[in-house]
């Protein structure tokens, strides 16, 4: 079994480029104003390597995975 992982966002740091929203929809979402957020903190099995990049992916670097 895979470890569980968790997303932590930095919505300060978020200017709303949805490149993350882009790559991984399942897990990161865009308010109307454009800032991600989640629905759950914890990455969904099998979506793990999706929510990486889509974190990798911010210019911002608004968002991180780490071990839950």
């Amino acid at each position: 079994m895979s470890q569980k992982l968790k997303v932590v966002v930095d919505k300060a740091a978020c200017c709303g480029y949805g490149v993350c929203a882009e790559i991984c929809p399942e897990v990161y979402k865009l308010d109307a104003n454009g800032i991600v957020y989640v629905d759950d903190e914890i990455v969904p099995e099998g979506l793990e390597e999706q929510a990486r990049e889509g974190a990798d992916a911010c210019p911002q670097f608004a968002l991180a995975i780490e071990p839950d």
